[in-house]
């Protein structure tokens, strides 16, 4: 893979304290090219975690899907990003649910929605998708159903035998201690559903990650396949530093039982080696491998850089990049950062809304893989020559 590009001139001066060369060392320690994990499905065009959207994204050369798991009622795991239901889909709008709205504590937050666990799958079939970001194409909404994970599992396994090449799943467990706090811990049913589909060794194609760590110790315990630890952050500040407020300071299981580690000390070169002894990856939130700051005026405001009369990604400036891709390698983990998405607004000033030269600068600090939402720009990216 080709590894060089063109670096605006900030870009060169965040990259100054670690030199192309040393950057392309450090990319080496990779035996291939980096993966393009379909965030969600092709959620950047259609509705996230629909079979429909796995679809597009394999078509758009992904080579992994990521599948975000939660419980149903009786037991069944299907895909979404999060218990909680009326972000991805219609039941906001469904009358013979509305009685089903209630609070509960999600990582120690009360939370008001409709909640996965409180509907059987075949009431759950009865729902359909919808896109989750406003400023997205609207236009699939209501089309397509919630899948069943096994449907996940089913459609990489037949579009690998129909594409020649194999498609792999990245599920994630959602939130572990809420759902074992009911009563529907997975990890053993996710295992199981793996092993009848035939990955079981850490070659398959599969990762199965989570913000917690707990479940990855135990999921350690009784399986080859890899696992990742992913990294949150609550934002970024002025000065392009991932900013930690509860609960996205540190993993929910920590919080529970009073560790005080956050997520920024998990990325310290100590806080990586410990990663490494349970899991084959990090998946830290991409500020945390290179962030990108606000310019300050007199009054104290950020300043507009392009005029347009709004504050957005567009108006920050690239700072330098951290250790964290150097440390992870040094201690044997693959990273895998997160989450790609295209559009001029979410893009810093240096790329000029140009969205192959965001995935160029993060290949060129040697990542293993990331999460786009734009699985054909990503790929693009990736391929260029």
């Amino acid at each position: 893979m080709k590894k060089t590009l063109l670096l605006s001139t900030s870009l060169l001066a965040a990259l100054a304290v670690q030199p192309l060369a040393a950057l392309a060392q450090q990319a080496s320690t990779s035996t291939s090219k980096p993966l393009i994990i379909a965030h969600r499905g092709a959620s950047g065009y259609m509705p996230e975690h629909t079979i429909e959207g796995y679809k597009l994204a394999i078509e758009m050369g992904a080579d992994f899907i990521e599948p975000d798991l939660v419980s149903t009622k009786d037991g069944v795991l299907i895909v979404r990003h999060e218990p909680m239901l009326s972000g991805t889909t219609d039941i906001a709008d469904r009358p013979e649910f509305a009685s089903r709205k209630t609070t509960r504590k999600v990582d120690g937050i009360d939370t008001t929605d409709w909640f996965a666990n409180d509907f059987t799958l075949a009431e759950i079939k009865t729902l359909r998708a919808k896109q989750a970001f406003a400023d997205r194409d609207q236009s699939h909404n209501g089309k397509y159903q919630i899948p069943a994970f096994q449907e996940v599992i089913d459609l990489a396994k037949a579009e690998s035998a129909r594409t020649g090449r194999t498609i792999g799943i990245y599920p994630e467990t959602k939130h572990p201690t809420y759902h074992a706090a009911l009563g529907l811990a997975f990890e053993d049913k996710l295992l199981d559903m793996l092993k009848a589909a035939g990955w079981t060794e850490k070659t398959s194609p599969v990762f199965i990650q989570s913000f917690e760590t707990g479940n990855l110790k135990y999921l350690r315990k009784k399986t080859q396949l890899r696992l990742v630890q992913l990294v949150d952050g609550d934002g970024v500040d002025k000065d392009g530093k991932v900013t930690l407020v509860a609960p996205f300071d540190r993993p929910y299981d920590f919080a529970v039982l009073g560790d005080k580690r956050t997520f920024q000390d998990m990325l310290s070169a100590e806080g990586l080696k410990e990663i490494a002894t349970y899991a084959d990856g990090v998946g830290p939130w991409k500020p945390y491998i290179m962030g990108a700051k606000q310019t300050i005026g007199a009054d104290g405001k950020p300043q507009d850089l392009n005029g347009d009369g709004t504050i957005d990604e567009r108006d920050r400036t690239l700072i330098a990049p951290t250790n964290v891709v150097k440390d992870a390698h040094a201690a044997g983990l693959l990273v895998h950062t997160w989450t790609f998405r295209s559009e001029p607004k979410r893009l810093a000033s240096d790329f000029k809304g140009d969205a192959a030269a965001e995935y160029k600068a993060f290949f060129a600090l040697g990542i293993d893989g990331l999460f786009s939402d734009f699985s054909d720009q990503a790929v693009k990216a990736r391929d260029a020559k």
